[in-house]
C-alpha cells in the first residue's frame, strides 16, 4: 500500500484516524502499532516476519547492553552480534544475489542464486534498529523497556517504507507523551496534500516523458531528447521521493509526531555538498553519524579523511541497490564531494552564486544517469548522447514536440523545486487576511482533488524508493 493511492486515502487513514482519537492516550501507541502492521502486511505478508523479529531482537539486545554495561565485554559481544545479524538479514536479502552473481563471474562459477523479492522498506528500519542498539551501546540514550513502545517505533507506518529515517532519542519522548491540537492536525495534513500533490500532480506527470525517453532505442535519440529525458528524471525522483517524506512527516504530525526535514530544495544548492546537505538528509546524517565520524572523520589527516570519504560514498552507493550502478554513482558523487573540499567549493564561492548553481545542477543531473540505468554501458551510452556522441543529431520534432508539450509543467517543476509556492502562501496568509483564511485551504482543497480525480484513471503511478 502507498500513500499516494485510493485506497490509502478513503480508506486505510480515515479509519485509523478514528480509531486512534478515539481510543484512550494509553492505547494509542498500541493501535498505531497494530494498523502498522495491517499496513505493511498488505503488500508484505511473508515478510513482516523479518520486520517483527528484528523488532524484538534489538529490543532485547538494548535491554542486554544496558543490563551488562559493567562488563565492557559482554556488552561489546552482544552489540558486535545485533550489528552482524542485521546486516546479516540486509545483506541476504538485498545483496545475496548480487554477491553471487559476481562470484560466478569472476571466479567462472555457477552457483545458482534463488530470486528472492526485496522485502519493502528493509534498508530503512534496520538502519533504524541498527542505531537504537548503537545509541544504547554508547549510553547516548536511555534503554526502551516497553515492547510497545519500541514496537511502534520500528514500524510506524508513516516512515517505514520510505523514511525520513528517525533516530530513536528525537522520538522516545514523544512515545510516551504526545498531544495534537486542531492546528498541529491542520499543519500536518496540509503538508500531506503537499506531498501527494507533489508526487501525484507533478512526478508522476513529468515520469512520462522520461518513461517515452528511457524507452527509445539509443540510435533514434538526439542530444536534446537525451537531455530533455534526463531533466525530466530529475524532477520525477525530487518529486516523488521529496512528496513522499512530505507525506511521512505530514502523517505524523497528525498522529503527534515531529519527523526530520528530509528535503530542503536541493536543487539551489551551490556546491555538491551543499546538495548533499539538502537531499535525504536523514539518510546522510545516519552515514555521518554512524559511518564517516566513527571512522575517525576528519580528525586524522587529509589521506583518512578521503578514505572515510571513500567508504562512506562506497556504502551511500550500495545502500540504494545492489548494483554495480548504485556504487558508481555514489562513488561518483564521493569524487566531486572530495575535489570540492580540497580546492574546488573555495572557488565556487568566490564566484557568482549562478555559477555554482549551474555547475551543481549539471553534475547532479548527469550522476542520476547512472541512478537510473543498471547496466553501466547503458549509462555511459546514454551520457555519450547527451553530448553528441552517437546522437541521432541536436533535436528532431519530437524533441520540439515533447519540450513544447511539457513546457508548462516544467516551469511548474523549477518554481516548485524553491521556495517560491510555500512564501507565495504564506504572503498571501499575511497580506490578506481573511480572505487568506478562505484561499489557503481552498488551494489544499483543490490540490486534494486534483489528486484524486488523476488517481481515479491512474495508470502511471510508480514509487521509485519502493526498490530501496
Amino acid at each position: 500500500m502507498v500513500f499516494s493511492s485510493l485506497i490509502f486515502l478513503f480508506l486505510f487513514l480515515p479509519l485509523t484516524l478514528f480509531v486512534y482519537y478515539v481510543s484512550p492516550a494509553g492505547l494509542r501507541n498500541a493501535v498505531l502499532l497494530f494498523v502498522s502492521l495491517v499496513f505493511y502486511a498488505w503488500g508484505e505478508p511473508v515478510y513482516i516476519v523479518i520486520m517483527v523479529f528484528s523488532t524484538l531482537f534489538d529490543y532485547v539486545n538494548g535491554l542486554l547492553i544496558d543490563k551488562y554495561r559493567s562488563r565492557k565485554g559482554v556488552a561489546r559481544t552482544i552489540f558486535v552480534g545485533s550489528i552482524a545479524v542485521n546486516l546479516g538479514i540486509l545483506g541476504f536479502f538485498k545483496y545475496y544475489g548480487f554477491l553471487v552473481d559476481n562470484l560466478n563471474q569472476l571466479f567462472g562459477l555457477s552457483i545458482q542464486a534463488a530470486a528472492l523479492p526485496l522485502p519493502v522498506g528493509i534498508s530503512f528500519y534496520t538502519f533504524q534498529t541498527m542505531s537504537y542498539v548503537v545509541d544504547v551501546y554508547r549510553d547516548k540514550i536511555p534503554v526502551q523497556r516497553n515492547l510497545l513502545s519500541f514496537g511502534t517505533y520500528i514500524t510506524m507506518f508513516p516512515q517505514l517504507v520510505a523514511g525520513p529515517m528517525v533516530k530513536y532519542g528525537d522520538i522516545a519522548h514523544q512515545l510516551a507523551d504526545r498531544s495534537v491540537t486542531l492546528d498541529r492536525f491542520g499543519e500536518g495534513a496540509a503538508l500531506f496534500v503537499r506531498g501527494l500533490a507533489k508526487k501525484v500532480l507533478l512526478a508522476n506527470n513529468i515520469g512520462l516523458l522520461w518513461a517515452s525517453v528511457k524507452a527509445t532505442p539509443a540510435d533514434e535519440l538526439t542530444a536534446a531528447s537525451a537531455w530533455l529525458g534526463i531533466i525530466a528524471f530529475t524532477f520525477q525522483i525530487y518529486f516523488d521521493f521529496s512528496g513522499y517524506s512530505d507525506m511521512a512527516r505530514g502523517l505524523g504530525k497528525m498522529f503527534g509526531f515531529d519527523f526530520m526535514e528530509n528535503f530542503n530544495y536541493p536543487y539551489m544548492s551551490r556546491s555538491v555538498t551543499e546538495f548533499w546537505r539538502r537531499w535525504h538528509i536523514s539518510l546522510g546524517s545516519w552515514f555521518r553519524e554512524y559511518v564517516y565520524i566513527p571512522l575517525g572523520g576528519n580528525r586524522a589527516g587529509m589521506l583518512n579523511q578521503f578514505r572515510n570519504l571513500l567508504v562512506v560514498w562506497f556504502l551511500t552507493g550500495l545502500w540504494h541497490g545492489a548494483s554495480w550502478n548504485f556504487v558508481v554513482w555514489g562513488l561518483y558523487f564521493g569524487f566531486f564531494v572530495t575535489v570540492e573540499k580540497l580546492f574546488l567549493l573555495r572557488w565556487l564561492q568566490s564566484k557568482p552564486r549562478m555559477v555554482g548553481h549551474a555547475y551543481t545542477l549539471v553534475i547532479v543531473t548527469i550522476g542520476w544517469v547512472f541512478f537510473e540505468f543498471e547496466k553501466l554501458s547503458s549509462a555511459t551510452a546514454y551520457i555519450g548522447t547527451m553530448f553528441g556522441f552517437g546522437a541521432h543529431g541536436f533535436a528532431d520534432k519530437r524533441t520540439w514536440y515533447d519540450l513544447s508539450a511539457n513546457f508548462l509543467l516544467l516551469i511548474v517543476l523549477a518554481l516548485c523545486s524553491t521556495p517560491f509556492p510555500s512564501k507565495a502562501l504564506a504572503w498571501l496568509t499575511a497580506r490578506f487576511q481573511r480572505t487568506g483564511v478562505i484561499a489557503v485551504p481552498a488551494v489544499y482543497f483543490v490540490l486534494l482533488f486534483l489528486s484524486t480525480a488523476y488517481l481515479v484513471n491512474a495508470t502511471y503511478n510508480p514509487f521509485l524508493y519502493f526498490r530501496f
